[in-house]
């Protein structure tokens, strides 16, 4: 029996959409049946008649049956409460924060997969939708920072003189801090960088960029691949040891994060006022607390002469192709759930499935959102 799909609209001004056209086909190649809500794909471009053409059932009412629903952003609570009890719903879900969405997919035990909560491995690379949308992040990041700088990024040698390229730092060498070090340099920019990382020293060199010498902690990377939040006095050195750093710089770009935690603090108020008039931040971190004391989520302040950028949606941005990218991640995890007859499937052996699953059978099953709701096992 085919699984019915549903791919809702998106809320809270989210341009990004869970299913492409293209991917319509592919999960439609895989014996699924395919529902999108009418106007789904509006904000990015995508009509309904391309959906349609596709081969997607486009209506209005497409919770009713629906076996699984795919989102980009969680969906609100009133909305979740109408998918159908005991389907799936896959989606970045803020599993972590959102309690109230939690309470509602215990409720209708619903099985929900976080695609936030995918582990970084290998194997589930194609289903790394972190890693797609950071990457397009990290890529925004840059074309800001160089919008709003007041600086000509590139060396440029001219009749009136030389100007020389911006000194531009990344802070926090994942996905997104590696892009962002390979489009400053794309763009003409000096680039340093520091992760608390030791083993992505490597990668930031080979990007061209100079990694800072600062505090780093062989232990800080997590067995899911992510970085680990750190002890207090840890962040202390590194503010201090990256003082000099920022202060020279003339663009900055943040991007360490934790999942389930606090951005980590790698600015002090202090370290921004070292810096020169005119210089920009642009704190990719914004949406957990941010790396820079001043940023301010969706905001956008100067603080003596420096401004602080907290941007929420860098890959909504570029909501076309991020949403080509975050499609297939989709489309792969459906076929990781799904038997070999096209049928739902969850093998909680697979560390993929147990990592990425929320809640399942009204109880909750993710420790790190069982400790944000005082949970000490699975209800």
């Amino acid at each position: 029996m085919a699984v019915r799909i549903a791919i809702p609209n998106e809320t809270s001004g989210e341009r990004r959409v869970a299913v492409t056209p293209q991917v319509v086909r592919r999960l439609l190649g895989s014996g699924h049946h395919v529902v999108v809500e009418s106007g789904t794909g509006d904000a990015v471009g995508f009509t309904d008649g391309e959906y349609a053409e596709a081969g997607a059932e486009v209506t209005s009412d497409l919770y009713q049956g629906a076996d699984l629903v795919l989102v980009v952003g969680p969906p609100m609570p009133d909305r979740a409460a109408r998918i159908p009890e005991g389907a799936a719903l896959v989606g970045f879900l803020d599993p972590f924060a959102a309690t109230e969405l939690i309470g509602t997919l215990v409720a209708r035990r619903v099985t929900a997969f976080a695609m936030e909560a995918v582990p970084r491995t290998t194997l589930a690379q194609a289903m790394d939708a972190q890693s797609s949308q950071a990457s397009a992040a990290g890529y925004q990041a840059v074309l800001l920072a160089a919008t709003m700088s007041p600086r000509i990024f590139p060396m440029l040698i001219t009749a009136a003189g030389t100007i020389p390229p911006v000194k531009l730092l990344v802070l926090g060498a994942g996905v997104a801090g590696l892009q962002a070090i390979a489009t400053a340099r794309r763009l003409g920019a000096v680039v340093s960088a520091y992760d608390i990382r030791p083993q992505v020293r490597e990668q930031i060199e080979s990007l061209g960029a100079r990694f800072i010498a600062a505090p780093v902690d062989e232990s800080a990377a997590s067995a899911s691949g992510y970085a680990k939040e750190l002890a207090d006095e840890t962040q202390r050195r590194q503010q201090a040891a990256l003082t000099e750093s920022v202060a020279a710089a003339d663009v900055i770009i943040t991007t360490a994060q934790v999942p389930g935690g606090p951005a980590p603090m790698l600015i002090s108020r202090e370290m921004v006022e070292k810096m020169r008039p005119g210089s920009v931040i642009v704190d990719v971190a914004a949406a957990t607390g941010g790396n820079c004391e001043l940023t301010r989520a969706g905001g956008d302040i100067v603080h003596r002469g420096v401004r602080v950028m907290g941007p929420t949606d860098l890959a909504g941005s570029v909501a076309i192709d991020a949403s080509e990218m975050y499609a297939r991640n989709l489309d792969a995890f459906v076929g990781h759930i799904s038997d070999g007859d096209g049928n739902l499937s969850f093998d909680f052996d697979d560390v993929i499935v147990s990592d990425a699953c929320i809640t399942h059978n009204g109880r909750v099953m993710h420790p790190v959102t069982r400790r944000a709701l005082n949970l000490e096992a699975p209800e």
